[in-house]
């Protein structure tokens, strides 16, 4: 056998992973502020405060705005999602191991990707009460005002992420399921169950915070939340004589973190 063959086998799985993390494996990544490439064990986002337009006399300084300007540090962490890949099994199987290996280690990664960064949102001090409700139009109308007289921009980046079953209630609301107020324009994504309306993207995702049925979802603009990537999603592959098997270790170091509080609103629903 050509001593190549090992070359060829790490490369495919190589890209197996990337294209099913890309494709499947974390719905929040894209939705918030990111750094890559950090070095070290934490990164630095900046905050800016607001800042204040006046006037001048005649001949006098331009006045300053003095914007107050604070930094929020995100510690980055190490994750990984290991599997054997039995050498003899690839020969007596009509399934693809290594693509199944692959999509695993890829949906596990973002699933931990995506967890990273509900935890990190789970520190939102702007709440609103579940109320013994699922998600109403009276939440979805607070958000909108609570986001919108903080004056946070309503530029496109407003996203809202609801459960399913929260999105279920929502077919039950008129203004947000009725194309007489909602058009085939404001479906944004083919094979995504998404949405916009009252300024946000809503789309659905299974893996916000649950306890005693109240489910944890968010509405917030993507710069009050931050994710460090020091290392992207990347794989060590190698032979393991004594098992005759390929020890296929997929692995990542990331870290998310609550940059402006104001830009985040926790809603909480019953899904009793």
């Amino acid at each position: 056998m050509s001593t190549s063959i090992s070359t060829a086998f790490i490369r495919q799985f190589e890209s197996d992973v990337h294209v099913a993390y890309q494709r499947f494996g974390t719905k929040l990544r894209s939705t918030i502020r990111r750094k890559i490439q950090v070095e070290g064990e934490d990164v630095r986002f900046q905050k800016y405060g607001t800042g204040t337009a006046s006037t001048k006399s005649r001949h006098g300084d331009v006045p300053l705005m003095n914007v107050s300007h604070t930094t929020v540090d995100c510690s980055l962490t190490d994750h990984y999602a290991a599997e054997y890949i039995d050498d003899l099994d690839m020969l007596k199987t009509n399934i693809d191991e290594r693509s199944l290996a692959a999509q695993a280690g890829a949906g596990a990664l973002g699933r931990k990707t995506d967890s990273l960064i509900t935890t990190a949102m789970d520190g939102s001090t702007q709440t609103i009460a579940h109320g013994s409700a699922g998600m109403t139009k009276a939440k979805a109308y607070e958000a909108f005002e609570t986001l919108g007289n903080a004056d946070v921009p309503d530029d496109g980046q407003r996203f809202f992420v609801v459960s399913h079953a929260g999105w279920t209630d929502l077919l039950d609301v008129t203004q947000f399921a009725s194309a007489d107020y909602i058009g085939s324009s404001e479906l944004p994504f083919n094979g995504m169950t998404a949405k916009r309306w009252m300024g946000f993207l809503w789309f659905t995702f299974s893996g916000l915070d649950v306890a005693s049925n109240i489910r944890k979802c968010f509405a917030y603009h993507t710069t009050s939340m931050g994710h460090g990537i020091g290392k992207d999603v990347s794989q060590d592959i190698t032979w393991d004589g004594r098992k005759q098997a390929h020890l296929v270790v997929n692995k990542m170091s990331q870290g998310s973190v609550l940059v402006d509080a104001n830009g985040i609103i926790e809603v909480s629903i019953s899904e009793a």
